[in-house]
């Protein structure tokens, strides 16, 4: 079956090599709440709609201790809306600043446009986060054909309804015939939920954590290593299969007679 439709990730997909923005923001907005965050643990809820993101990073373990140590209670929903509101500019700013394609995605969605794909994303971030960063990457050539945002579906991530919303408005069944791209685990899950061929991207997004600059001043057998360590953490979450960049991602399709 020939592909009708790919659905794109942002951050560490499309946009911001190692998804870098939402450590950026998340970091700075619990600081402010007097929690200093490891990328770690940052990292462990990449792709959430970033209220659950807040609530997931205030449940874990070791943020619900520090933060209980701190207030003396533990964290309640005022506290999670709180953060979440004070977040919203934070990765609106940090995601504009590392809006920057990923070399090779641009070309990448001209390829699939030539072949008759539509081009939808998802992504956990709300409209009001997004907005700056969908402004900058169509100025760099990508403007996708439908955009849903945290928020604008019942649920988000895990739950498939953003792609099945964003099929809605590309005109797009079955999903069987969509492709869904991500670099999180919960982005891999979202995909498979919805029914898609689900793709993982490793070098460039959230099991990597660097950017461009960084990645390449790796020794070579620790890239090597870590590169293979990205796949195989991702092909575990279930995606169906691993490229390293949406450089990728064309040329993969083409091989084998999906465009």
């Amino acid at each position: 079956m020939r592909i009708s439709a790919v659905i794109f990730d942002w951050a560490g997909t499309m946009v911001d090599y190692g998804s870098i923005a939402p450590v950026i923001a998340m970091r700075r907005a619990f600081a402010d709440e007097g929690l200093t965050l490891s990328d770690a643990e940052i990292r462990a809820g990449m792709g959430l709609s970033k209220r659950d993101h807040v609530a997931a990073i205030l449940r874990s373990e070791p943020g619900l201790e520090t933060w209980s140590r701190r207030h003396g209670k533990a964290p309640g929903d005022t506290d999670i809306d709180r953060i979440f509101q004070a977040l919203s500019p934070l990765m609106a700013e940090a995601g504009s600043d590392r809006a920057t394609l990923i070399p090779g995605a641009a070309a990448c969605v001209e390829a699939l446009r030539r072949e008759g794909v539509r081009i939808g994303s998802t992504t956990g971030y709300t409209r009001a986060m997004m907005d700056p960063i969908q402004s900058r990457a169509a100025e760099q050539g990508y403007a996708p054909d439908a955009i849903v945002c945290a928020g604008e579906a019942s649920s988000g991530r895990p739950a498939p309804y953003m792609i099945w919303r964003a099929l809605e408005r590309l005109d797009c069944w079955p999903t069987a015939a969509v492709v869904k791209v991500d670099d999180a685990p919960v982005g891999i899950h979202e995909g498979l939920n919805a029914g898609c061929l689900t793709i993982g991207v490793a070098a460039t997004g959230n099991a990597m954590g660097l950017d461009a600059d960084a990645l390449q001043a790796l020794p070579a057998d620790v890239r090597a290593l870590r590169l293979s360590q990205a796949r195989s953490e991702l092909l575990a979450e279930g995606a169906h299969f691993v490229v390293d960049s949406v450089a990728d991602l064309a040329p993969f399709l083409s091989s084998r007679g999906l465009i």
